[in-house]
């Protein structure tokens, strides 16, 4: 069957790809082509498309104008890591933390799941850039997919369309990103990258971190490749720019695992007690970086959207993020009220009754599941962001002055920790370790080793990966000073021993003045806390001694934390750089291990 063309192909010119499209079309036969182009009528159009297919529920747009819900596969509601694939010459490039496939056997296998996939079916091209336009490190990708729902997700989360295809021209430099839903199989579920190609291939899954190719696939797990062969680097970070009361601004960049309080922390409101400070967000999940002129590390956000996990997101923990969810959003397997509103655990109110939760069935609270799926989701453009950063369109992106790693741990990781030097903070990044959440498949509240929160994300060889962090340091005259924060700390009675959300502004604050030279700290063997008194804690309710044994380092909770540390590198084997070898051996040293 010859699939029909829109319109808009006959103004691409590119031949690279129009050729690759073309391949695609023949493998899966589509009964159309559709090429995006970005337009508000073209949205208009789909969406309406949507609703009459049923892929998307208007809600009610008195409350939320232009916001839909969208319930996904009950089998397909998070990444699949097991099913994620890096598919290198080697298996040696990909590491032990990835699963590897031969590249040549994965094509063919998957090209006889895509035979003929598509019949009966749209498929839509997708063009789409990567960072602000005119940046040194934006991307451009194009996308091939048979879902709608990618489709409009991917207008939100990218710069999609025509301003795509003009930054490409005629070059053949894209990334190339095939995905076919085919019937959500999990048996026949697989997102298999091609680092050296320069291409993502996704087949049965409809889920935003399987299916909306740019993000984890391009941005992550490609885009590290890339970087680490170009002097670069993409990382599973937000940036925040904190502007004192004196009109400061200093950029910060933190590397969270999902779940973890990064989108809270990237919209952060300071609480009364900080009057005159500004939390600005630049991005709140990937961030792109490189050294610049200057010798600074400049980073950019190459989305344009949030993906961001809806439970626990409230008036209290994220007031930015409510009104930001007001209008033109996508909500994703939450529960929906009677009136047509969303609801969720965690937004802060009861459920009305007569709630259906996100599979569409009736839900109360005396119901034994969720009302919201734990990991449903809201898309929603980041220029609705009403803290959005100045700078999140400018191509050259901000200076980063400081690096946060952090994780979910009851115990061990103080409140706030900073590195001895650039090594020691690469240490600590790469021996991070959080407790899992429902962002992923799997069990939920296990402490898993997480690398600089890229354990799923780098595309190729985790060693490797520690070795181009510390190159990259070396490039710096300017590096960032590195710290590990922890707002999940809890006392022996389970409670937090740090209130989070708003109150996360002081510990900024002690960054800042660390950054600045002017904030006191304390020595202990795993990095600098702050001194008595040096982290402000007026207006606060915690007592002293709370606060105390929030930032504690307690020698017996390190000793099973360094022998985790060890195990994780004995793991990553060879490729381990000896930089890291060395600290630990200090470490031990330092607790007289």
């Amino acid at each position: 069957m010859t699939a029909s063309l829109s319109r808009q192909a006959a103004v691409v010119e590119n031949k690279a790809l129009k050729e690759w499209v073309a391949d695609v079309a023949r493998l899966t036969r589509p009964a159309q082509i559709v090429w995006c182009d970005g337009s508000e009528e073209e949205n208009r159009r789909l969406l309406a498309q949507a609703v009459s297919s049923q892929v998307l529920i208007p809600l009610n747009h008195k409350k939320r104008p232009g916001c839909y819900l969208h319930r996904s596969h009950p089998n397909d509601v998070a990444r699949t890591e097991g099913a994620t694939y890096i598919c290198t010459p080697t298996k040696q490039e990909a590491g032990p933390t990835n699963n590897w496939a031969d590249p040549a056997q994965t094509y063919a296998k998957l090209s006889k799941w895509l035979e003929g996939s598509m019949a009966g079916r749209t498929m839509y091209v997708v063009p789409y850039l990567m960072g602000p336009v005119g940046s040194p490190l934006a991307r451009v990708g194009v996308e091939v997919t048979d879902s709608l729902y990618v489709v409009l997700s991917m207008r939100i989360m990218t710069r999609m369309g025509a301003v795509a295809l003009e930054a490409l021209g005629n070059s053949a430099d894209f990334n190339r990103g095939l995905h076919c839903t085919l019937d959500c199989d999990p048996q026949r579920r697989l997102i298999c990258h091609f680092p050296q190609d320069n291409t993502v291939w996704s087949v049965g899954s409809d889920y935003g971190g399987n299916a909306l190719l740019s993000k984890k696939c391009f941005a992550l797990r490609i885009a590290s490749y890339l970087a680490r062969r170009e002097s670069w680097m993409a990382e599973h970070m937000l940036i925040v720019g904190v502007e004192s009361p004196d009109g400061q601004v200093t950029y910060i960049a933190g590397a969270f695992p999902s779940a973890c309080g990064k989108t809270n922390l990237a919209m952060l409101t300071p609480p009364p007690t900080f009057k005159g400070w500004k939390v600005r967000t630049v991005g709140e999940d990937i961030a792109w970086m490189r050294v610049g002129a200057d010798g600074r590390l400049w980073a950019i956000n190459p989305e344009s959207g949030y993906f961001g996990v809806a439970p626990g997101t409230s008036w209290r923990s994220n007031p930015n993020a409510m009104k930001m969810l007001e209008r033109d959003t996508l909500f994703t397997n939450v529960a929906l009220t009677p009136d047509g509103d969303v609801w969720w655990e965690g937004i802060g109110q009861d459920a009305p009754e007569g709630t259906l939760d996100w599979q569409g069935r009736p839900w109360k609270r005396t119901s034994s599941g969720k009302a919201a799926h734990p990991n449903s989701r809201f898309t929603t453009p980041m220029y609705n962001n009403p803290v959005l950063s100045p700078k999140a369109d400018d191509p050259e992106g901000v200076p980063i002055s400081a690096i946060l790693f952090g994780g979910r741990r009851a115990t061990t990781v103080p409140l706030v920790l900073e590195a001895f030097d650039w090594e020691h903070g690469v240490y600590l990044g790469a021996t991070m370790g959080s407790e899992t959440t429902a962002a992923a498949t799997g069990a939920v509240g296990v402490i898993r080793r997480d690398p600089m929160a890229m354990l799923p994300f780098c595309g190729y060889n985790m060693g490797d990966y520690f070795a181009h962090w510390l190159a990259m340091g070396k490039r710096m005259k300017h590096p960032p000073k590195v710290f590990m924060v922890n707002w999940f700390r809890k006392a022996p009675d389970g409670s937090f021993l740090w209130p989070g959300y708003g109150e996360n502004m002081r510990v900024l604050e002690w960054i800042i003045s660390r950054i600045n030279g002017t904030a006191k700290a304390s020595e202990t063997p795993v990095g600098f806390v702050p001194a008595d008194g040096a982290l402000r804690l007026d207006d606060l309710d915690i007592g002293p001694e709370n606060f105390k044994q929030a930032v504690s380092i307690d020698p017996s909770d390190w000793k099973e934390e360094i022998e985790e540390h060890e195990k994780l590198l004995r793991r990553l084997g060879k490729t381990v750089p000896q930089e890291l070898w060395r600290q630990l051996e200090r470490l031990k040293a330092a607790f007289h291990f």
